[in-house]
């Protein structure tokens, strides 16, 4: 026995020395380690210091235009590598970092875009809430209670944004919004609606809803939708006067005031794009309707803080991947602008927020599955744009009613945006690129430009009225018919 403890104990203690022994290699392995570390550090640091290209000189715009001048041997510059797009302004092949020093915003969106963000952003735009939007699936309602199944199964899918397209306007009520809403936390979900002339009935029921839930007012976020000029754009006529249609906006603007973080008004400019408009276009003429609520609404005693912010801004987003990118940021610098001159109390108050959502009438018919490359494509540019809120359509939708399957994909479509790309890890990716922010100036320019001619002509309804919009509309048609043959 004695043996066999002695030969236990001498294995005890050869165990003890040999992790002694090896305690000291992981300790000299981690001092190397730890030394080659620092080693290293410095060397980057002295690169940092070091002018890789010093011994280059440097080459001015003309010299490269020279160069490739030479390589076309006798061929146009202009004609052979100049593009010009559809909103009528050229695109150069390259461009470098002196076409930024007269841009005024080159770099320094962050702000503008971090103001429609949640709060507590740091200011280099890292944090929470950087590039965080919210995806959002629509639900067409027939039956309400089918409607809330399928939102309540979405929802815990990847959605945090809903979108209720209510099909009978009649059918509006405080009961059946309530089956719709039950089981959804308006804290954690933005609730949307769109119901034809129904919105002052929709606000009324969600704020009793949201006192009988006792739920806090601030914390019902969303949309509904109205929007009178919309409707006069769509349908040619409204069913009551102008006025009229001003004064119920008013109303319900009023109406709103105790639900904060919920807006009345939904301007949306995928009815210009869908209807053929350019980038440049759609802007001008959503600025227009923007600035027209607004004189009408202060006009009535709403201050323009009030006006502002019961406003949203929805854009279509198209396959112009960097156009598109563009258009967003020109859009958050021209609203900024168009803030300034209505003198707002609360720099909060014009704070612009953007829905966008990606189009149906340039889809593929034939070859539907074709789409899920374009809805992608034009998700990215949402998304890389400085989108708040992002809704991309089913690659069938433009041939059938979406099911389970082709709405799961337009989820994941933005899924993989978000938490696999880690595009929502950053804000304002695309600041600082030469062609990106050069194409921002370009588009924020001419629709400035399109957006005073509007205003010159009295503003968006003695625009639509004069004819002055549906010319526009027969020279872009023209311009793109030309541009095609």
């Amino acid at each position: 026995m004695r043996g066999n403890d002695q030969g236990e104990i001498g294995k005890e203690t050869k165990g003890r020395r040999d992790e002694g022994t090896k305690g000291r290699r992981d300790e000299e392995t981690k001092r190397r380690r730890d030394e080659e570390t620092i080693r290293l550090s410095g060397k980057f640091t002295d690169l940092k210091h070091k002018k890789l290209f010093e011994n280059f000189p440097p080459v001015s715009t003309g010299e490269w235009i020279s160069k490739i001048n030479g390589d076309l041997r006798g061929a146009d510059f202009r004609e052979k590598l100049v593009w010009k797009t559809r909103e009528g302004f050229d695109v150069m092949p390259f461009y470098r970092e002196e076409d930024l020093r007269d841009l005024n915003h080159a770099g320094n969106l962050l702000p503008l875009i971090l103001r429609s963000r949640a709060e507590g952003e740091k200011a280099d735009g890292t944090g929470s809430g950087a590039a965080q939007w919210l995806i959002r699936q629509n639900i067409k309602v027939t039956e309400y209670r089918e409607a809330n199944r399928k939102a309540l199964d979405i929802l815990m899918k990847g959605i945090d944004s809903i979108g209720f397209i209510i099909e009978d306007p009649e059918s509006v009520n405080e009961e059946n919004l309530s089956v719709l809403l039950e089981g959804i936390d308006p804290s954690g979900t933005e609730i949307n609606f769109l119901s034809n002339g129904k919105a002052r009935e929709i606000v009324a029921a969600l704020k009793h809803i949201m006192q009988l839930k006792r739920f806090r007012p601030e914390s019902l976020r969303g949309t509904v939708e109205a929007d009178p000029f919309g409707r006069l754009i769509a349908n040619g006529t409204l069913c009551i006067p102008v006025e009229a249609g001003l004064d119920y906006l008013a109303s319900l603007t009023r109406e709103t005031r105790t639900l904060p973080s919920y807006r009345n008004i939904q301007i949306n400019g995928s009815r210009f794009t869908d209807s053929g408009f350019n980038a440049v276009q759609e802007l001008a003429f959503c600025f227009s309707i923007a600035v027209e609520y607004l004189a009408q609404l202060t006009s009535r005693g709403i201050s323009s803080d009030e006006a502002a912010l019961s406003m949203r801004f929805s854009f279509g987003i198209g396959t112009d991947y960097f156009m598109e990118i563009a258009k967003l940021r020109a859009a958050r610098i021209l609203w900024d602008v168009i803030a300034d001159s209505f003198s707002p109390s609360d720099g909060k108050s014009f704070r612009m927020e953007i829905h966008s959502a990606t189009r149906i009438w340039n889809d593929e018919v034939a070859d539907p599955y074709i789409n899920m490359l374009r809805t992608q494509t034009e998700a990215m540019s949402a998304v890389l744009g400085g989108t708040d809120s992002l809704t991309v359509n089913a690659f069938d939708m433009a041939t059938c009613q979406p099911d389970e399957f082709s709405e799961r994909i337009a989820r994941n479509q933005q899924l993989i945006l978000k938490e696999e790309s880690w595009f929502g890890k950053v804000a304002d990716p695309a600041a600082g690129s030469y062609y990106i922010e050069k194409l921002t100036s370009l588009v924020a320019d001419n629709t400035w430009k399109l957006f005073l001619e509007l205003e010159g002509k009295g503003g968006f309804l003695e625009a639509l009225d004069s004819g002055y919009l549906k010319s526009i509309m027969e020279t872009t048609v023209t311009g793109d018919t030309n541009r095609k043959s």
